[in-house]
């Protein structure tokens, strides 16, 4: 009787995972595949491998795409439950399964894994049970499993010593990167670049051989009729340069220079924004040979001209680290800083806020003289634009123009783009340049913002949003990291515990006030919490509201917990904040009694640890 029931109990967790993936709700199937590592557990790794892969096996082939992208995720976790790394090859037939379905993401799934489990295998696992497993793949007649294929090659390339066996695999690659299926060249394509870096990183591994199957690949995708294609060849270019370049070897630097200019002027919109999205890192490849560089400045500036607006939105943001190699200030004055005034006036509000982003960059490469005189106009011309995203964009990256040029001959432009910024009728933009304050503070000193945006700063606690009174009030916490409690008690508390009396009768004064003051109990000197915080908070404990009433409780603790940490203050927190929270306590509102509770009660802990 009690074998039945062991065995009972042994079958018991196989057969509730069949029972679960019967279920009629894919969510229900979905949350058992989720559980396959608990019931691999209470199978142990044979019957893991006996039993519940050849079941997995079955359900890879009929089930929803939801199982399977689940199924496809977890088994690539699964080496362990199988008994480790000499078992790990009863994964693959799954496996293989999934990596052929029409799903994308189940594929992609399933790849990620069969990569994963790779890892773990030895040399002979390699060559017996996976390279057969990516021909299977590649030579399969639907596109789906030679999609897959080309995922898998990562995996193995380095792992393979032997120079035949390498060979076998690019000419594999080879021939998918010539299918007939545009989405089997393309994920060959986008793949490629990976095989290459791999190979960079293993200079030993390379043959002249397997570099002639790569000029091949590259060939074929750089003249490949389709533009979702050859746009991938960018990285490719770049993969390939670098190579050559850590081999030491520049005697195909002149081809690549071709492709390069080849790829930048073609006809295909898409395939130039690769090339200008890319340009910094393919033009950096040929850096140290400056007569290279100098022939890639024309073909720079007619992607600046280019007809489509993404095309130009990608190379404005280049346009400072092309400068930084072109090295030559003559090259910089008469043609590229034209090109960042032209961009800076482009029509579309998209390639002038890409722009902006990195323009200020290039005061780093130019003396102050030349830096007022030529881009100066440039960037106070930005500050104007009509687009609030151009002038935030340049308000967030003033730092290295303030430390070329000085702030001085910005602030008759920057102070009214802020201002504007600052009443923008659309909320986020408000938010977006309160967030940009305390960087431009960091930036730009404390005599500066203390006489042109202290006042813009508190103004925003007053604003009718939210979300603006609250981001503002983190903001002055932000500020007062920057600047000190010394600056926050003269400049912030001051000037706010100075409101008019007749502005304290509204309630939501009252409130910012409270939770503004709050906030800055952790940032501020324990000096300035109890000679100024604390009085004020003390007079709202009695306020008519009770809203402002248990925040002014809550508020109590935050104190105590900050004035604690100083003995000379217990007996003000024994004879002012207790009495008055032990008030609050008896309070006739229901929500100011419990907060009062809740903070009398924290109050307390905090002075029982520190004691």
């Amino acid at each position: 009787m009690a074998t039945e029931t062991a065995d009972a109990n042994s079958l018991y967790p196989l057969a509730l995972l069949m029972d679960e993936l019967k279920h009629d709700d894919i969510a229900n199937r979905v949350e058992a595949m989720k559980k396959l590592d608990t019931i691999s557990v209470a199978l142990g790794p044979v019957r893991t491998r006996e039993e519940l892969i050849p079941f997995l096996v079955e359900v890879a082939q009929d089930d929803e795409d939801e199982v399977f992208a689940v199924l496809s995720e977890e088994l690539g976790k699964f080496v362990p439950y199988v008994g480790g790394p000499e078992y790990a090859t009863t994964l693959l037939p799954p496996l293989n399964i999934l990596a052929s379905t029409e799903e994308t993401l189940v594929r992609e799934k399933a790849v990620d894994s069969l990569n994963q489990i790779a890892e773990q295998l030895s040399q002979e696992q390699l060559f017996h049970n996976f390279i057969p497993l990516i021909q299977n793949l590649a030579d399969a007649d639907w596109f789906s499993s030679k999609v897959s294929a080309c995922g898998l090659f990562r995996a193995v390339i380095v792992r393979a010593k032997d120079d035949s066996l390498r060979k076998e695999l690019l000419s594999l690659y080879l021939q998918l990167i010539q299918d007939d299926t545009p989405m089997v060249r393309r994920t060959a394509a986008k793949n490629l670049p990976i095989l290459i870096d791999l190979l960079t990183q293993n200079l030993n591994l390379s043959t002249n051989e397997d570099w002639d199957y790569i000029s091949s690949m590259f060939q074929r995708i750089i003249n490949d009729n389709q533009d979702s294609v050859k746009f991938l060849t960018v990285n490719t270019l770049i993969s390939i340069l670098k190579f050559f370049n850590a081999k030491g070897d520049y005697s195909h630097i002149q081809d690549l220079l071709e492709s390069s200019k080849k790829l930048i002027g073609d006809e295909a919109w898409r395939v130039r924004y690769m090339a200008a999205d890319r340009f910094d890192e393919l033009a950096s490849q040929f850096e140290g040979h400056d007569i290279y560089i100098g022939e890639l400045v024309q073909p720079f500036l007619a992607l600046c001209e280019d007809n489509e607006s993404d095309v130009r939105k990608a190379i404005a943001k280049q346009l400072p680290g092309f400068a930084s190699l072109v090295k030559n200030s003559s090259v910089i004055s008469t043609k590229v800083l034209p090109a960042a005034q032209s961009l800076s006036m482009d029509e579309s509000e998209i390639v002038r806020a890409s722009l902006a982003l990195t323009v200020t960059n290039l005061v780093s490469l130019m003396t102050r003289e030349d830096a007022i005189e030529q881009l100066l106009p440039i960037l106070l011309n930005m500050l104007k634009d009509e687009f609030p995203e151009v002038r935030l964009n340049i308000i967030a990256n003033l730092k290295v123009v303030n430390e070329v040029i000085g702030v001085d001959l910005l602030s008759e432009s920057l102070l009214p783009a802020i201002t504007e910024l600052a009443k923008d009728i659309n909320w986020r933009v408000r938010m977006a340049i309160i967030e940009y304050i305390p960087i431009l503070a960091e930036q730009l000193g404390v005599q500066f913002f203390d006489q042109q945006l202290s006042d813009l700063c508190l103004s925003w606690l007053w604003d009718t949003v939210y979300s603006i009174r609250e981001a503002a009030v983190n903001n002055l916490r932000k500020l007062t990291e920057i600047f000190g409690s010394d600056w926050c008690r003269e400049e912030i508390i001051s000037k706010l515990l100075k409101f008019d009396s007749q502005l304290l009768e509204n309630f939501v004064y009252r409130f910012t006030l409270l939770g503004a003051l709050t906030t800055l109990v952790s940032v501020v000197d324990k000096k300035v919490i109890a000679e100024d915080i604390l009085p004020f908070v003390s007079r709202l404990a009695d306020d008519s509201v009770p809203n402002i009433r248990f925040n002014a409780a809550k508020s109590y603790a935050k104190i105590v917990e900050r004035l604690s940490q100083d003995g000379s203050y217990s007996s003000l927190i024994k004879h002012t904040i207790l009495p008055s929270l032990e008030k609050l306590r008896q309070d006739e509102d229901f929500d100011v009694k419990y907060f009062a509770n809740q903070s009398l009660e924290k109050c307390n802990i905090t002075l029982w640890m520190r004691n």
